[in-house]
């Protein structure tokens, strides 16, 4: 860790003014001042620039059926896959029973090559506010292979912004995945972990670090509810030029949390349900079960949110991975409730409520300590791979993909359809063959085992 990094305790006091201060009304100036219906509502909410040009994503099919091949554990051990890269969306009739159980996959895993799709979701409303805040620097945490920091980083650095990435630990040997990207695109500082438990500590010195006395400190729900206000588009006192240049302003710097799991990362995820409720593509009436990984669980929340907002019959649920059930409804409380608050939805007569909930929160199919993988799990993730070409990660999307199997198979006579949502991860595959080297060495000789037929 440097020498004049987290060590250094320093006085905030422009934290304690500037950050997450209450300059702003709970009630912000741009919320409509008459009723609307959520779905009215929503459109205005969404009506703002975004980091992503388009919400569009692929969604690809998966036909599962009977596997000839060795038996395997867990939902998918015993099945075959095929992938249709494109499926047709209409109501097709079909004989009870007649046909292969399936589901869809949302591949968000596709929409940047180093940045997660659920990374990218949850930055798609942030970005363009950092921009039109004039915000030079950016300062966020995660694991020493966090894929959030990694998206932090790159986002930033294609829109000329600095990141300074805390990680939690020491630094690795070799630099590899997504550790290898952060380092890359930012600027991280290792940070031990007696220091990284107190995180908003940890984040707010190190802020003040990067501030040092000229820079100032803003919160992301500070400018969020400002652009929410008549002159969103023109309130920030400067402007980043064409170059990526800050101009009229000293440094700008911002916190962001570990995982984004703030309100404003809602946005991009609804933005995505939107988008996905077309009527050429999953559609508005037909029921669904959208299955996702939660990691804090931002995600799956956005999609409950937008889902119940645009009065869709569909239930999301997200296979729990790092903490207990009411960690996750708490989180899922907490962001209901600024949600509500911030776009005005507390103003309509919608059912959206903290209460009742949005997500339908289950465990894996095997449970284990957040970040460990079990035996034949990378085969699994081999075994999808070469029959779709989708390639998931044992740590989070194969719970979603063992999840979707599983729910297809009960939903197959005439029940719900079931969607993916593929939020990538497939970098930390690389940060895994580090730990479990022995896992991936059967890989290896798997394939050397294989005989190749003579000329």
């Amino acid at each position: 860790m440097k020498q004049q990094g987290i060590s250094s305790i320093r006085t905030i006091n422009a934290m304690k003014t500037g950050l997450c201060s209450a300059q702003f009304s709970s009630h912000s100036q741009g919320l409509p001042k008459v009723k609307l219906n959520g779905e009215e509502l929503m459109s205005k909410v969404l009506n703002r620039r975004w980091m992503l040009h388009v919400p569009d994503t692929e969604i690809h099919q998966i036909k599962l059926s009977p596997s000839q091949g060795r038996h395997r554990e867990g939902p998918s051990g015993n099945l075959s896959f095929l992938n249709n890269t494109k499926p047709y969306f209409g109501d097709e009739l079909k004989e009870k029973g007649s046909e292969d159980p399936f589901f869809y996959v949302v591949r968000d895993d596709l929409l940047h090559p180093l940045v997660n799709g659920n990374k990218a979701r949850k930055l798609d409303a942030l970005l363009p506010l950092l921009v039109d805040y004039s915000v030079t620097d950016v300062v966020t945490c995660g694991g020493c292979q966090s894929a959030h920091a990694a998206a932090v980083a790159v986002s930033c650095a294609e829109r000329g912004l600095k990141s300074h990435l805390l990680l939690r630990g020491e630094q690795p040997e070799i630099l590899t995945g997504y550790n290898l990207i952060s380092t890359i695109y930012g600027d991280v500082t290792y940070v031990p972990r007696s220091i990284y438990s107190r995180r908003m500590t940890m984040l707010k010195t190190h802020a003040d670090l990067v501030a040092s006395n000229t820079g100032h400190i803003l919160c992301c729900n500070d400018i969020l509810e400002s652009s929410l206000s008549a002159h969103s588009s023109t309130s920030s006192s400067g402007h980043i030029d064409a170059h990526g240049n800050t101009v009229n302003h000293s440094r700008k710097i911002i916190i962001i949390n570990e995982g984004a799991g703030d309100v404003v990362a809602l946005l991009g995820v609804i933005r995505l349900v939107q988008y996905l409720c077309q009527s050429h593509l999953l559609g508005k009436e037909r029921q669904i079960k959208l299955v996702v990984d939660a990691g804090t669980g931002t995600t799956a929340v956005g999609l409950g949110i937008g889902a119940q907002c645009l009065g869709l019959p569909w239930e999301v649920t997200a296979v729990m991975l790092a903490d207990t059930i009411d960690a996750y409804r708490q989180q899922e409380q907490k962001l209901i409730s600024d949600f509500r608050t911030r776009f005005g939805f507390h103003l309509t007569d919608h059912c959206l409520n903290e209460v009742d909930g949005v997500v339908h929160w289950v465990g894996r199919c095997h449970q284990r300590k957040f970040g460990n993988i079990l035996e034949g799990e990378i085969e699994t993730c081999q075994h999808i791979a070469q029959q779709t070409g989708i390639l998931v990660d044992p740590v989070y999307t194969l719970a979603a993909w063992e999840m979707a199997t599983q729910l297809s198979r009960e939903e197959m006579e005439g029940g719900a359809q079931v969607v993916m949502l593929h939020t990538g991860g497939t970098l930390g595959m690389f940060g895994l063959a580090q730990r479990y080297k022995s896992y991936f060495s059967k890989l290896k000789e798997g394939l050397s085992s294989v005989k190749l037929a003579p000329h």
